[in-house]
């Protein structure tokens, strides 16, 4: 009796031995999981004992936010213009016409061009070039969202090739105008336009520098100079910073071949801003003129009118009767400031004498035989075709 239960102790114990083993280096057993209906296939709802969820990627270094925040306010612009009727009398004869029918322009197509523009009011004002919408006899706008719409004129100012259209739409995405005064060489910006007609198109560059002027593009000259490619049809879309706020529309480039060499100019949207509240105010931008023509200061010159510096804008004619004529300032003069604001050179001459009223007083100080004197000068309006 002793001896089985002495058996029977033992196979107990290797059973259990053999029970433990098992449970310690047997497989596990996978935890249930429960499926739920995706589309037409099922995957796994709930994993236990799962792991947390990864963050996002970073967006660091991507600029789709500034993309995205400006691109639904810039438009693609398609004008169209008439081809020119026959001059020739005998075209309008109505006797030819009975017998050879009205060649007045037959087999003229409409010429057609492509362009950019940047809305800039919810009551439908677009910013462009005047040379993009120029003579031309109709205009229609695309938006990015795909509607399209008719444009008419508002105004234009050629000294700056700066425009201003409308369009009639309702619940327009107005671009948000930036601080070009305090945008620095160097700072990522992003052209956005309707190069060649593919449709809107971003891309970036910097900021390669700032006041660009005398590149005899416009008769105002501001330019901010980016290496962001600017092709055919950018010409009145946005440059915009890392934010998307509007620094300026882009105007011109420089290229040999026609295509970007990585040399665009755009117009500061400070001065965009202020030729624009003119045109909607007044169909036209007004500015200041006393009627003058000046020549730059080089050493030659300086060192030939014994002068001490090289600043300044020298006055090489008058126009007879205008408001330098009438005031005293004569051929020879230099003019060194308008309001205390000192002259550096011609084009600053020309932006300051632009930005006074016309019809009020302004003082001007002039070097005259190594002599320096200030004169009262009531300011005229500039003529459209004043240099």
């Amino acid at each position: 009796m002793r001896r089985l239960w002495l058996l029977f102790a033992q196979t107990v114990t290797v059973v259990l031995a053999l029970y433990f083993v098992y449970a310690a280096l047997g497989p596990q057993r996978s935890a249930p999981v429960r499926l739920q209906q995706m589309g037409n296939a099922e995957r796994p709802a709930v994993m236990l004992e799962a792991g947390p969820a990864k963050p996002p990627l970073s967006a660091s270094g991507s600029y789709r936010a500034a993309a995205g925040r400006a691109m639904p306010a810039v438009v693609n612009i398609v004008t169209s213009k008439k081809p020119k009727r026959g001059k020739h009398p005998l075209l309008r004869d109505p006797f030819f016409k009975k017998f050879f029918g009205d060649r007045d322009g037959e087999g003229e197509d409409d010429e057609s061009s492509l362009g950019s523009g940047v809305i800039v009011s919810a009551e439908g004002y677009i910013l462009t070039n005047n040379h993009v919408v120029e003579a031309a006899d109709d205009i229609e706008v695309a938006l990015a969202d795909g509607r399209k719409a008719a444009a008419k004129v508002v105004g234009t100012d050629p000294e700056t090739d700066l425009a201003v259209i409308k369009i009639t739409l309702d619940k327009l995405p107005v671009i948000v105008l930036g601080q070009a005064e305090q945008a620095q060489v160097g700072d990522v910006v992003l052209a956005i336009g309707n190069p060649f007609g593919v449709g809107q198109t971003v891309t970036m560059g910097i900021i390669s520098a700032l006041g660009r002027n005398n590149l005899h593009i416009n008769q105002f000259e501001n330019f901010i100079q980016t290496d962001a490619a600017i092709n055919f049809g950018n010409s009145g879309g946005a440059l915009v910073d890392a934010n998307g706020n509007l620094l300026g529309i882009n105007s011109a480039i420089y290229s040999q071949s026609g295509g970007s060499v990585g040399i665009g100019f755009a117009i500061p949207v400070s001065t965009a801003k202020t030729v624009m509240e003119a045109i909607i105010k007044s169909g036209h931008m007004v500015r200041g003129w006393i009627g003058v023509e000046t020549q730059e200061i080089t050493p030659e010159l300086a060192n030939s009118f014994g002068l001490k510096r090289q600043s300044g804008a020298i006055i090489a004619g008058v126009v007879r009767n205008g408001p330098a004529d009438k005031g005293g300032i004569k051929p020879g003069d230099i003019l060194l400031s308008v309001d205390d604001k000192p002259v550096t050179d011609t084009n600053g001459m020309l932006n300051l004498i632009a930005q006074l009223v016309p019809g009020g007083k302004a003082k001007m100080k002039v070097l005259r035989k190594s002599r320096e004197t200030t004169l009262d000068i009531t300011v005229g309006k500039r003529p459209a075709s004043a240099k």
